[in-house]
């Protein structure tokens, strides 16, 4: 009968031969790169910037939910539907860092599915009504809920962005 290897001398054999040397195996005293990308991802950032003054976060989201500018509340935000000024008429803050992208959107169609599909749900069973009509009414009511929504919730996520410095907002006032 043939004599097998210990499992731990094969697994130890194996893996001696077959992982490379990372760089946390190397000695610390090498010298290291200026390439950012190399830098340990714990490691300080190199400039040390002032820390700058924290911004209230719900009074900046509700300002951009009402379609005001997260600074001074006074400005309108807006100067179309859905079209974000690129500074405040009032204070002068720039609001063009804002990257809203999709989420207003999937926000929207968040909350008007939450209110609406429940809505259906216990109109069709209490009254019971013709489908049309049921169909109708509840499309109306999808839409119009949606273009309320829409630019309020595009205003809020301006004001949180804001509020946090995030995309550029960290430059400004």
């Amino acid at each position: 009968m043939a004599q097998v290897a210990p499992m731990t001398d094969l697994h130890a054999h194996v893996t001696q031969k077959t992982i490379p040397m990372t760089q946390t195996d190397q000695p610390h005293d090498m010298p290291r790169s200026a390439d950012p990308a190399d830098a340990p991802l714990d490691a300080a950032p190199a400039t040390t910037a002032e820390r700058l003054p924290e911004r209230e976060t719900w009074p900046a989201i509700w300002k951009g939910f009402r379609r005001r500018c997260p600074n001074c509340g006074k400005g309108p935000l807006m100067r179309s539907y859905l079209k974000v000024r690129d500074h405040c008429p009032v204070c002068r803050e720039e609001l063009f860092h804002n990257r809203a992208d999709d989420g207003p959107a999937y926000l929207t169609i968040l909350i008007v599915g939450h209110i609406m599909a429940p809505a259906l749900h216990i109109s069709f069973v209490t009254w019971r009504p013709e489908p049309l009509i049921l169909i109708t009414i509840f499309s109306i009511g999808c839409i119009g809920l949606s273009l309320y929504l829409l630019p309020r919730l595009k205003g809020a996520i301006v004001g949180f962005q804001w509020a946090r410095r995030m995309h550029g907002f960290s430059q400004s006032g």
